[in-house]
């Protein structure tokens, strides 16, 4: 079995990318990475972000590691929360301070169009690899429903399964995420 480090702490997402990565790929946060000071992220796009931090924390490794941006992108709103998604209500917010906002600015408002993006970034010895990225389409709900997922899964209706990202399976989930697959296409067209 080969092994991936990812740069992330979060719990939700290193779960998410082992249920991505399947059996063959084995995903584990880079060793030390609490220790390490994050690079600001700096970019104004998802792949900025990640191909900033990708090329940051490979050289605190040697094997390849891979980094990611993400979030959400509402169409009523600009494309906000975007590159802020985690951080929308602020540096301090967490999951729930960020969705009531996000609910809080749809108010009112008849288009509920958004989507997840995900950017990812293999970068090995300071040196980028390459980058994949995938999208989920869905919109975004008055009320949260569902109890599995984190961040903005319990708001993100996605039609084609009438359910949110927080009502589905793990296993459902990364079959149509837009981290499931930009995991999957990171994996088939750079780490072979």
């Amino acid at each position: 079995m080969r092994r991936l480090y990812a740069c992330s702490t979060n719990p939700g997402k290193l779960r998410e990318f082992a249920l991505a990565a399947g059996p063959e790929v084995e995903i584990q946060p880079l060793p030390g990475m609490e220790a390490i000071r994050a690079p600001e992220e700096s970019g104004k796009t998802f792949e900025e972000n990640a191909v900033l931090k990708a090329v940051y924390y490979s050289r605190f490794a040697e094997e390849p590691v891979f980094a990611d941006d993400s979030g959400l992108e509402v169409d009523a709103l600009g494309g906000a929360p975007g590159v802020y998604s985690a951080r929308f209500a602020g540096d301090q917010a967490g999951q729930a301070e960020n969705n009531s906002l996000l609910l809080k600015r749809l108010n009112g408002k008849a288009d509920r169009r958004a989507r997840f993006v995900t950017a990812l970034a293999l970068a090995k010895g300071g040196e980028l690899l390459g980058t994949s990225a995938g999208t989920a389409e869905g919109e975004i709900l008055a009320a949260p429903r569902g109890e599995n997922g984190f961040g903005y899964d319990p708001l993100f209706l996605y039609p084609p399964l009438g359910r949110t990202f927080a009502e589905l399976t793990g296993a459902e989930k990364l079959e149509v995420s837009a981290r499931g697959k930009a995991l999957r296409s990171l994996l088939q067209l750079h780490y072979k």
